[in-house]
């Protein structure tokens, strides 16, 4: 008897287009990032803080102008005051967001899956700072623009408050913001150098917060020779509009550079460190 054939049953899923490539990644990237309640929440607490804090500097100020001594409204500089709420907090918030993009994925085990999916490892690595990258410089210039209006709002009363027309303004308001996305791509690459939150949280913040503090108990001559060179002098130098406020601080660029390249080195050693470790 002859035996009895039947026709190959044709596939519903599509033919296979080729290699998966960079967009693709990156769209899976976004994603991610935005699928994730955490997100939104550390996005949150970033404008509130950098918004919040900077209303009650300009708030305060403005209700105590009328005692503040002819030295210090000399000094004053309206932009940095508006804006210091991202400076200083919105920094520390954004370094959890950068450390969580990678080190959440070891931790839950989701890398394996990620890796799995796209196996050219520095395509995953490129397309994962570049979407926080994006996400980050959007919601700090957000934030950075709305601390500046309310807070020169607040300070109208002082006739100290400053415009974007004004020299320096500008580029404090966004040098501020894209320092702080600096911060945060830093916080990443030390996530794929560490894999591990919590400590790539405590490296960052001792970097970036306690050792200015014991920089500057040493002698005054090498404290100022040192200054330069740390990671958070980029911030003070980039955010501030009076000039001549640290003449031991490179120009407001040129400062900010130096920190720019601390974190493309680190970028490139997680990048390295990501592509031959196992996941």
């Amino acid at each position: 008897m002859a035996a009895i054939t039947q026709p190959a049953r044709k596939s519903v899923l599509p033919e296979p287009s080729g290699r998966a490539g960079f967009p693709g990644t990156l769209r899976s990237e976004f994603t991610k990032i935005r699928s994730v309640r955490s997100t939104y929440w550390t996005l949150l607490v970033l404008l509130a803080v950098s918004v919040g804090i900077g209303a009650a500097i300009s708030a305060g100020t403005a209700a105590n102008w009328s005692h503040t001594t002819a030295a210090d409204r000399a000094t004053f500089d309206a932009t940095q005051a508006s804006i210091a709420g991202l400076f200083y907090l919105g920094q520390l918030v954004i370094v959890v967001l950068g450390a969580m993009v990678l080190t959440a994925e070891y931790s839950t085990g989701m890398i394996r899956t990620s890796l799995t999916a796209m196996p050219r490892r520095i395509t995953v690595y490129v397309a994962k700072a570049l979407v926080f990258a994006v996400v980050a410089l959007v919601v700090t210039l957000v934030a950075a623009f709305i601390a500046f209006f309310l807070g020169q709002s607040l300070l109208a009363s002082t006739h100290q408050s400053a415009t974007l027309s004004e020299p320096n303004v500008l580029r404090a308001v966004i040098g501020s913001a894209l320092y702080v996305t600096l911060v945060g791509l830093f916080a990443f690459a030390a996530g794929a150098i560490l894999r591990h939150t919590a400590a790539t949280i405590t490296a960052i913040v001792g970097l970036l917060f306690v050792i200015p503090i014991l920089v500057h108990l040493l002698p005054a001559s090498w404290y100022q020779d040192l200054e330069r060179w740390l990671p958070d002098a980029a911030g003070r130098a980039i955010s501030g509009t009076i000039g001549g406020q640290d003449p031991h601080l490179f120009s407001p660029w040129s400062q900010f550079a130096v920190f720019a390249v601390y974190t493309l080195i680190l970028l490139v050693v997680g990048g390295i460190l990501f592509r031959k470790r196992d996941a």
